[in-house]
């Protein structure tokens, strides 16, 4: 994960404090969207830090639609946001609308907002092309200076953000996700220590390592995290990061050879 400044956090917890007000004000009056998206234009610019007149594109054109936002630094969009309305809840069309521009554009990151709540969501690139939500705060709620909120503006912010900080927010994600949990349970390594800790509690007891497995699987597992494109994704990474660790483990301890000295021509 990024290690967010001190500066950033600070300014982030100052600036998100000032406008918890705001947010409650709006939604207590019940602004419309134009409202609300003048509101997150200037909380791109004070919270995240970006140059309001340079950085932040209002009505971004894309294939005859328009991002509310797009979000560039020296020409490189770093991502799209796309504002609802202040009491308007976030739904799976607004996601899909968001997601459309930034795979449009080739863009890796999107934003959707109504003031309140924030999603970023990773663009991912198959077929189809999909998206994960990555971060997901609720100003309304969250204080300040809760952890949550500064690794979401400071992620995102003008300092910090790059394309190899945001892989890793995006991998560490997926890492803590219930999937890569699942894929864990059911790997090689853990299966034979569950084997190990059974024989343990009865003597004479020797299950086999693929009945374990199917007793976690069908057994433990909620069927929804083993199954689907996310839970095999999951698998994969971790069978990778598996193979990788091996193959260190085994370089490791494998003595190097030393050659015998060539013997000069006489």
């Amino acid at each position: 994960m990024s290690r967010i400044p001190a500066r950033v956090s600070t300014r982030i917890t100052q600036q998100v404090k000032k406008f918890q007000q705001s947010i409650a004000d709006a939604s207590k009056r019940d602004i419309n969207e134009s409202d609300t998206a003048r509101m997150v234009a200037e909380m791109i610019g004070e919270v995240m830090g970006y140059d309001k007149l340079q950085e932040i594109t209002a009505e971004f054109a894309i294939r005859g639609a328009y991002a509310d936002f797009a979000v560039r630094v020296k020409n490189d969009i770093r991502f799209f946001v796309e504002v609802k309305a202040a009491n308007i809840e976030l739904k799976e069309s607004h996601v899909t609308q968001v997601i459309n521009y930034g795979a449009n554009q080739g863009v890796d990151w999107a934003i959707l907002t109504n003031g309140s709540r924030w999603q970023a969501y990773r663009i991912t690139y198959g077929k189809p092309v999909d998206r994960v939500l990555v971060m997901d705060i609720d100003l309304a709620t969250a204080t300040a200076k809760s952890d949550d909120v500064i690794e979401f503006f400071g992620n995102l912010s003008r300092e910090v953000f790059t394309s190899s900080s945001m892989t890793q927010v995006f991998q560490a994600k997926q890492a803590m996700g219930k999937y890569s949990i699942a894929a864990i349970l059911l790997s090689d390594p853990v299966v034979a220590m569950v084997r190990r800790e059974l024989r343990r509690l009865a003597d004479g007891i020797n299950p086999d390592p693929e009945q374990i497995r199917s007793l976690i699987e069908e057994q433990v597992i909620k069927r929804e995290l083993i199954e689907g494109d996310e839970a095999k994704a999951a698998a994969k990474a971790v069978r990778r990061a598996l193979k990788r660790s091996l193959r260190e483990r085994t370089a490791a301890q494998t003595p190097e050879i030393k050659q015998p000295p060539q013997k000069q021509p006489g």
